[in-house]
């Protein structure tokens, strides 16, 4: 995060959408180039474009309105969103012969903290490229409303990350928020209430991250920097694999889980799963696994108490509601005018500023490891899981040592596999929706409930 976050500051802003029809021309143009240059992807692949094909021409001879659901487990999946828009597509529709209108985009959800961390220039391009910003943990009407108007008369279809941010595993889905269903029944709204015969379609869309080369070499290395970050001693593997790494990554776990386990129980006075129940688990991933959520919720629990939170829902609801709580103590209406804040309020403001930037931290921590389970390795041993866990125990260190400007490790070239999905109808369900508020919430549930079995499926 910025340093700006450690200061009061007056409310976040709305940041419009200004569509940009110049900026995404030298967007398209330059993308393949910065994906070569700025990823470790050297290739993308797309399975069932025909069916993307086929919604953009029904949407540009408005018969429907749709949003793409894409997956969600690494940053660079925006990335490849546009070049399956702006190449793939366009690519098959030619050999097809199906005529469509360019530029093939979307405007896009994006989450208001991005600039914050990013800089106020992503911001800026977001903003110019159609994207709409949410504030994630708040009922965000400003941010809905752009959502909303957008998906029913913007110049273009949707797309957003139902699972609302990264997980970094290619291979497992979080649970999706039901906020994209719910702007879809929205939109279905908006048409029939203006007399609109569109129909609105949710696509899903896969997106699987896979190596080129096997990169255990580069695996065993990072794990020796991270057993020597931790104070264990390395013992490099002789032949790097699965089989000589498994059992070097399980006792980096667990000594992390004792170190954090160490620090919340001393210094934070949280009660945790007696060890003797624990040494009671026979399988150390299954130990591993319930230590791990033990102690995210003792983390969570720190920020809450902090901020007054009672701690309702999955760790995924209860992370967003900390983030927005630290906001507002962060984001305060009382800094709109610099002016009128003397310098004891300012300094007061700031010492509270970064009091909540401080109990954040445990829940950035917790946010890092939501999807994690104690079996995703042994359930499919393959390289790619491997890395993802690795990196993840990698993101937990860098955090605890405040490694801001650090960048992710590339542990070596990787090719991607989009696939488009069979779009979900909202509007069938749509009768069933305006009929009362429990007709509605069994909607927006049911068409939730058919994303994540459709996205589970494209994996």
């Amino acid at each position: 995060m910025a340093d700006v976050i450690y200061q009061a500051q007056a409310p976040l802003e709305f940041i419009p959408p200004a569509f940009n029809p110049l900026l995404l021309r030298v967007v398209h143009l330059l993308l393949p180039s910065w994906i070569n240059w700025q990823t470790a992807i050297t290739q993308i692949e797309a399975d069932n474009v025909e069916a993307l094909v086929d919604v953009y021409r029904q949407f540009q001879e408005g018969k429907i309105r749709f949003m793409l659901a894409f997956r969600h487990p690494k940053t660079d999946d925006p990335l490849c969103l546009g070049y399956l828009l702006s190449q793939l597509v366009p690519k098959v529709a030619r050999s097809q012969g199906t005529a469509l209108e360019f530029p093939i985009h979307a405007h896009f959800i994006y989450d208001r903290g991005i600039p914050l961390w990013a800089g106020a220039h992503v911001g800026w391009i977001m903003s110019h490229l159609g994207g709409t910003p949410i504030q994630r943990g708040k009922a965000d009407w400003t941010g809905l409303r752009s959502a909303r108007d957008l998906f029913a008369n913007g110049k273009f279809p949707m797309a957003a990350a139902p699972e609302g941010a990264t997980n970094g595993l290619s291979e497992n889905i979080s649970p999706l928020e039901p906020g994209i269903a719910q702007l879809g029944f929205w939109c279905a709204e908006d048409l029939h209430k203006a007399g609109r015969p569109e129909q609105v379609l949710i696509v899903p869309v896969g997106i699987k991250y896979s190596y080129v080369d096997a990169p255990w070499d580069a695996i065993a290395n990072l794990l020796s920097e991270l057993e020597a970050a931790s104070g264990l001693a390395v013992n490099p593997s002789e032949h790097a694999s699965v089989e000589s790494l498994y059992p070097r990554l399980l006792t980096l776990a667990e000594h992390l889980l004792l170190l954090m386990e160490q620090f919340y129980t001393r210094f934070y006075h949280q009660k945790l799963p007696d060890a003797k129940i624990v040494e009671e688990i026979e399988d150390r991933n299954e130990a591993l696994a319930v230590r791990l959520q033990a102690l995210l919720n003792a983390a969570l629990q720190i920020s809450e108490q902090y901020f007054d939170l009672q701690p309702k829902g999955n760790l995924t609801d209860r992370c967003r509601r900390v983030e927005q709580a630290g906001w507002n103590y962060i984001f305060r209406e009382e800094f709109k005018d610099v002016k009128g804040v003397s310098a004891v309020e300012k300094a007061l403001g700031d010492r509270v500023a970064e009091e909540a930037n401080a109990r954040m931290w445990h829940m950035r921590l917790v946010e890092s490891f939501v999807a994690v389970s104690g079996n995703y390795i042994r359930e499919n041993p393959t390289v790619e899981r491997f890395a993802e866990t690795t990196l993840i125990l990698w993101q937990m260190i860098a955090k605890i040592k405040g490694d801001k400007a650090v960048q992710r490790p590339q542990l070596g070239k990787q090719k991607v596999k989009i696939t488009v999905g069979e779009p979900i109808s909202v509007s069938q369900r749509y009768p069933a929706y305006k009929e009362n508020r429990l007709g509605a919430r069994q909607a927006v549930a049911e068409v939730t409930n058919d994303l994540q079995h459709a996205l589970e499926g494209l994996i």
